[in-house]
């Protein structure tokens, strides 16, 4: 007789639902995107390189990767902790912040119609919130990085929907803090519709 065998056996956990965001929350959890290499840059100066990297598409929108890389000045290091803080953790995202001062670093999308996403406009959401009547853009990742007392590298994701079903997409940024007045690039519509031909299903109908 082994030493176990009159050990109740544990009772069965309840298998939990999975969870499915709205479309408009986040990208699908069972697709596979298609990546559109953007590489250009929104700022290139001595003190502050900012780039979008890549587009990630899916079916319902897309993930933008843009990355940034801040170098040190005649900045004190009481000035230098400031920027890491706001290089790494972006309180201008949280608008209306005490003391954001209205110099942080922000993003936005444009649509080819005129419509417009920005990260000012983020909002609490839930799984029985209705879908939004306008575009939505929200983190989805990223943000790490490193740093030092000389340079700071980092980046971030955001997740916008819906996927512009034609035309151009504007990706803007401002960051008048580090001296980056409002600059913007696009993102070829057609290189998205092509794309969006290229996304793979992790499981077809009948799995």
């Amino acid at each position: 007789m082994s030493f176990f065998d009159d050990v109740p056996a544990p009772p069965q956990r309840p298998r939990m639902p999975r969870h499915v965001p709205p479309v408009w929350a986040a990208p699908p959890s069972d697709e596979l995107p298609a990546v559109v290499s953007v590489g250009r840059f929104l700022q290139r100066t001595p003190r502050l390189v900012m780039a979008v990297k890549s587009v990630e598409v899916f079916t319902t929108g897309c993930l933008i990767e843009v990355v940034w890389t801040v170098r040190r000045g005649g900045e004190t290091d009481a000035q230098w902790a400031a920027v890491t803080e706001q290089c790494f953790n972006r309180p201008s995202f949280r608008r209306g912040a005490k003391d954001d001062g209205d110099g942080g670093l922000r993003f936005g999308v444009g649509y080819a119609d005129g419509r417009k996403a920005t990260l000012d406009g983020m909002r609490p959401w839930g799984p029985e919130e209705t879908a939004p009547e306008v575009p939505v853009l929200m983190p989805a990742g990223g943000g790490g990085g490193s740093g030092s007392d000389e340079e700071l590298s980092s980046s971030g994701k955001w997740w916008l929907w819906p996927l512009p079903s034609d035309g151009d997409l504007r990706v803007v940024a401002q960051w008048p803090d580090r001296g980056m007045d409002e600059s913007s690039v696009l993102i070829s519509g057609t290189a998205l519709t092509a794309a969006g031909g290229e996304i793979r299903k992790y499981w077809d109908g009948n799995d």
